[in-house]
């Protein structure tokens, strides 16, 4: 199988990488010189591309498969509208118009797209409602990702994303120091959202679907912060309620997002089969939990 990877940063690395691994070729695609070393670093081919630029996406082989995962870098709704909204579109018109266009597409979105639910439990039936202007361009790019690849005889899927951490990206000391505000955090190690996300293409699943990509224990901040300092052999953090935290100097969009919780279900992609390397936040931490008591006092 042949897969084009956009915005190909740090779960795509990890999705060409086992990709590559199986026998696949994987297309990492990127617009500055860093980006395109860190995929040839990671052994598989580069091609520089934007997504939203059709013509610049000329450069990209024909493929079986689009992986869409290119990123606004965190900023404003109007950005994220750019490349989740409108180079999606692009992508999809793009693809769609080739000789050979590819068979499916696969969109990453975030379960920031649910909004608040009181820490009850949400799957891939859950109404969506997003709470921010960003997470209401991400539903809307979902909608693309399913509408306008079917138009174009493409089978879209949605891999909805939970948390992702991973080497590099684990915040440990954070969570360590404290004060950690009360919710519930739903997480995937990078190499399972990279996984899954294989594991949806080459075993062929989910098309025109949305699966959520998150682990099997969604768990309260404050369990987890507990959990973490007494494997690390530290204090337990101090802890404040969301009100407590809700006092504070904070922007409009860190009220929005403090104040939604949920426990996010993996029955489905359970279900389809796939196998986790880390079930749990208790297996994908280890390594960084490791490495955290070893270093020098």
């Amino acid at each position: 199988m042949n897969v084009a990877i956009l915005g190909c940063g740090y779960v795509g690395l990890e999705l060409g990488r086992q990709l590559t691994e199986r026998g696949h070729r994987a297309i990492g695609v990127r617009r500055s010189d860093d980006g395109l070393a860190e995929i040839e670093d990671a052994g598989f081919e580069a091609v520089r591309a934007d997504v939203t630029d059709a013509d610049s996406l000329d450069a990209v082989p024909d493929a079986d498969a689009v992986v869409f995962a290119a990123s606004s870098g965190g900023r404003d709704a109007e950005a994220a509208r750019e490349v989740y909204v409108e180079g999606l579109q692009t992508v999809i018109d793009h693809f769609g118009a080739r000789e050979t266009p590819p068979e499916r597409l696969v969109y990453t979105s975030s379960t920031g797209v649910y909004g608040d639910h009181g820490g009850g439990w949400v799957d891939e039936e859950t109404p969506l409602d997003p709470t921010t202007d960003k997470t209401e361009v991400l539903a809307e790019a979902e909608r693309v990702a399913l509408e306008a690849t079917a138009d174009r005889g493409i089978d879209g899927t949605v891999a909805r994303l939970a948390g992702i951490y991973g080497p590099g990206r684990t915040r440990l000391e954070r969570y360590v120091e404290g004060p950690v505000t009360e919710g519930y955090l739903n997480m995937i190690h990078r190499d399972d959202a990279a996984g899954a996300v294989r594991f949806l293409l080459t075993e062929d699943h989910a098309r025109g679907e949305v699966v959520l990509v998150v682990d099997d224990e969604p768990v309260s901040k404050w369990s987890f912060a507990d959990w973490l300092a007494d494997e690390c052999g530290e204090d337990r953090p101090p802890k404040q309620t969301t009100e407590e935290r809700l006092d504070g100097d904070l922007s409009e969009r860190a009220r929005r997002r403090l104040v939604t919780s949920k426990r996010c279900s993996n029955e489905k992609l359970r279900g389809l089969g796939y196998e986790f390397r880390y079930p749990t936040y208790r297996e994908g931490y280890r390594d960084e939990i490791e490495a955290y008591r070893n270093q020098p006092a």
